[in-house]
């Protein structure tokens, strides 16, 4: 793709390719209007993955945007970014307007993004995304443990590359499309978590949850039981054996995400001694 903007503007918006990475690079770390999606992938790690649009000036990258679909019909915002001595609407106008059209071509059912920072959430707007919904953060900090009641057909065990199919039928039942992970997601989710579960039941994966861990603590990525086994405290089960193995290791801060209007897994979560820190997160939805 390689397509021509009006004289005014003076760049070109093409698709990024392999040549792109030093200039990307440098444009995802030093410049100020920079969003990158919280994702198990760097920025650069999309190259390849369509559509990733740059805009070119005078030979020069001035800026970014890639939304690739991971999940059918699913895209998120994964990087915008643009050099702070350009146009920040001018760049993102040009570059969505390709990128959306992209979405069509390839029909896209939704776009999504989670803007950290006021000026991409004002692009957003401006762009016609709506806000759909929040995310919010609870922590849990040592406090006492009970354990769930005993689930005696269940067996809790660490995750093995060879379960991820398993996971990903656990995955896809569990979660709305927006949310849903593709099988190459949950691949590379494992080999960065330090804590990674399943629950079984007679051979079936009804379960999983995938944490890492930082300096500041465990942070609670993924968590889901298949509907037809909810209500029998499968999903209690699976935390409270990853905060005794985060005890077990002295980590004793650990952070989790969940949309504001998820009653079901919020009461879970306060019930094992997580609590509301009050940071929530603007999620923005677009349907082509």
């Amino acid at each position: 793709m390689n397509l021509s903007i009006p004289a005014l503007t003076r760049f070109l918006i093409r698709e990024a390719t392999v040549e792109d990475q030093h200039e990307l690079a440098s444009l995802f770390h030093f410049e100020s209007y920079v969003h990158r999606h919280l994702d198990w992938r760097t920025p650069l790690d999309w190259i390849n993955h369509p559509p990733f649009l740059v805009a070119e000036q005078k030979g020069r990258l001035i800026g970014a945007l890639a939304s690739p679909v991971d999940t059918p019909g699913i895209a998120w915002i994964q990087v915008f970014a643009v050099r702070s001595n350009s146009r920040l609407d001018a760049v993102w106008s040009a570059l969505w307007k390709q990128t959306l059209s992209f979405h069509k071509e390839y029909s896209t059912r939704q776009i999504a993004a989670i803007p950290s920072q006021p000026w991409f959430g004002k692009l957003l707007t401006d762009s016609h995304f709506t806000h759909s919904h929040d995310v919010v953060t609870l922590i849990w900090e040592g406090q006492p443990l009970t354990p769930p009641k005993e689930t005696a057909d269940v067996a809790i065990r660490e995750m093995h590359t060879a379960d991820l199919k398993g996971v990903l039928v656990v995955d896809q039942e569990s979660f709305e499309p927006l949310w849903q992970q593709s099988e190459a997601a949950l691949l590379i989710a494992l080999k960065q978590a330090c804590i990674a579960t399943v629950a079984e039941k007679a051979g079936r994966i009804i379960g999983y949850q995938i944490s890492t861990c930082g300096h500041l603590g465990g942070h609670l990525a993924r968590l889901a039981v298949v509907p037809d086994q909810r209500g029998r405290h499968i999903g209690e089960a699976l935390v409270f054996d990853l905060l005794s193995k985060f005890i077990d290791r002295s980590v004793n801060r650990v952070t989790v995400n969940t949309q504001h209007h998820n009653t079901v897994s919020l009461r879970l979560y306060e019930k094992l001694g997580f609590r509301r820190t009050g940071e929530t997160f603007h999620v923005f939805t677009f349907t082509p």
